[in-house]
Protein backbone atom coordinates (compact mmCIF):
# COMPACT_ATOMS: atom_id res chain seq x y z
CA UNK A 1 0.00 0.00 0.00
CA UNK A 2 3.06 2.66 0.13
CA UNK A 3 3.08 3.05 -3.53
CA UNK A 4 -0.48 4.85 -2.71
CA UNK A 5 0.72 6.91 0.06
CA UNK A 6 1.32 10.39 -0.19
CA UNK A 7 5.46 10.78 -1.17
CA UNK A 8 6.61 12.11 2.27
CA UNK A 9 3.98 9.52 3.93
CA UNK A 10 6.06 7.10 1.93
CA UNK A 11 9.27 8.26 2.64
CA UNK A 12 8.92 8.10 5.88
CA UNK A 13 7.37 4.89 5.95
CA UNK A 14 10.19 3.60 3.55
CA UNK A 15 13.04 5.19 6.25
CA UNK A 16 11.39 3.72 9.10
CA UNK A 17 11.63 0.04 7.54
CA UNK A 18 14.85 0.94 6.15
CA UNK A 19 16.11 1.82 9.62
CA UNK A 20 18.05 5.30 7.61
CA UNK A 21 17.84 7.56 10.58
CA UNK A 22 18.81 10.17 8.25
CA UNK A 23 16.36 9.54 5.87
CA UNK A 24 13.56 9.22 8.34
CA UNK A 25 14.38 12.74 10.40
CA UNK A 26 14.88 14.72 6.72
CA UNK A 27 10.72 14.16 6.60
CA UNK A 28 10.68 16.49 9.78
CA UNK A 29 10.69 20.33 9.68
CA UNK A 30 13.54 21.86 11.50
CA UNK A 31 10.89 22.82 14.76
CA UNK A 32 9.11 19.38 14.38
CA UNK A 33 7.59 17.92 17.27
CA UNK A 34 7.02 14.25 17.96
CA UNK A 35 5.00 12.48 20.52
CA UNK A 36 5.83 8.96 21.85
CA UNK A 37 5.28 6.88 25.16
CA UNK A 38 5.02 9.83 26.95
CA UNK A 39 7.72 11.59 25.69
CA UNK A 40 8.23 14.48 23.12
CA UNK A 41 10.99 15.13 20.78
CA UNK A 42 11.76 17.94 19.26
CA UNK A 43 13.70 19.16 16.13
CA UNK A 44 15.12 16.78 13.90
CA UNK A 45 18.26 15.82 15.67
CA UNK A 46 16.89 14.57 18.70
CA UNK A 47 13.68 12.54 16.89
CA UNK A 48 16.72 11.33 14.85
CA UNK A 49 18.55 10.15 18.10
CA UNK A 50 15.18 8.85 19.03
CA UNK A 51 14.28 6.63 15.86
CA UNK A 52 17.85 5.04 16.36
CA UNK A 53 17.19 4.42 19.79
CA UNK A 54 13.36 2.88 18.72
CA UNK A 55 15.12 0.90 16.32
CA UNK A 56 17.92 -0.72 18.32
CA UNK A 57 15.62 -1.56 20.93
CA UNK A 58 12.43 -2.54 19.08
CA UNK A 59 13.62 -3.77 15.93
CA UNK A 60 10.19 -3.19 14.20
CA UNK A 61 8.68 -2.44 10.77
CA UNK A 62 5.26 -0.77 9.84
CA UNK A 63 3.25 -2.17 7.77
CA UNK A 64 0.18 0.42 6.28
CA UNK A 65 -3.09 -0.76 6.87
CA UNK A 66 -5.17 2.56 5.88
CA UNK A 67 -4.58 6.51 5.65
CA UNK A 68 -7.46 9.20 6.55
CA UNK A 69 -7.25 12.64 6.64
CA UNK A 70 -9.07 14.26 9.57
CA UNK A 71 -8.86 18.42 9.73
CA UNK A 72 -5.68 19.21 9.26
CA UNK A 73 -4.39 15.50 10.14
CA UNK A 74 -3.50 12.87 8.07
CA UNK A 75 -3.67 9.84 10.07
CA UNK A 76 -1.85 6.40 9.46
CA UNK A 77 -2.63 2.98 10.75
CA UNK A 78 0.17 0.90 10.74
CA UNK A 79 0.73 -2.64 11.97
CA UNK A 80 4.02 -2.67 14.19
CA UNK A 81 5.90 -5.70 14.46
CA UNK A 82 9.58 -6.07 16.37
CA UNK A 83 10.91 -7.37 19.40
CA UNK A 84 8.28 -6.08 21.83
CA UNK A 85 5.63 -7.84 23.62
CA UNK A 86 2.31 -7.95 21.97
CA UNK A 87 3.51 -7.57 18.67
CA UNK A 88 2.34 -6.81 16.62
CA UNK A 89 0.13 -4.02 18.17
CA UNK A 90 -2.03 -1.84 15.52
CA UNK A 91 -0.63 1.79 16.18
CA UNK A 92 -2.35 5.13 14.90
CA UNK A 93 0.23 7.85 13.34
CA UNK A 94 -1.40 11.30 13.58
CA UNK A 95 0.59 13.80 10.99
CA UNK A 96 0.71 17.51 10.75
CA UNK A 97 2.35 18.43 7.38
CA UNK A 98 2.97 21.99 6.40
CA UNK A 99 5.27 23.34 3.99
CA UNK A 100 5.88 19.34 2.57
CA UNK A 101 7.29 17.79 5.70
CA UNK A 102 6.20 16.67 9.37
CA UNK A 103 5.31 19.38 11.58
CA UNK A 104 3.88 17.00 14.37
CA UNK A 105 3.44 13.57 14.68
CA UNK A 106 1.77 11.86 17.41
CA UNK A 107 1.74 8.13 18.14
CA UNK A 108 -0.61 6.08 20.07
CA UNK A 109 -2.61 2.43 19.97
CA UNK A 110 -5.32 2.34 16.82
CA UNK A 111 -8.37 3.96 18.66
CA UNK A 112 -6.77 6.23 21.06
CA UNK A 113 -6.54 10.16 20.48
CA UNK A 114 -2.58 10.50 20.76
Amino acid sequence: MTDELPPLIAAFVEAKNAYDSNAFAACFAADAVVHDEGREMVGPAAIKEWIETSNAKYQDTLTVLSLAKFNNETVLTAQVAGDFEGSPVSLDFHFVIQDGKISRLAIGFTGDNA
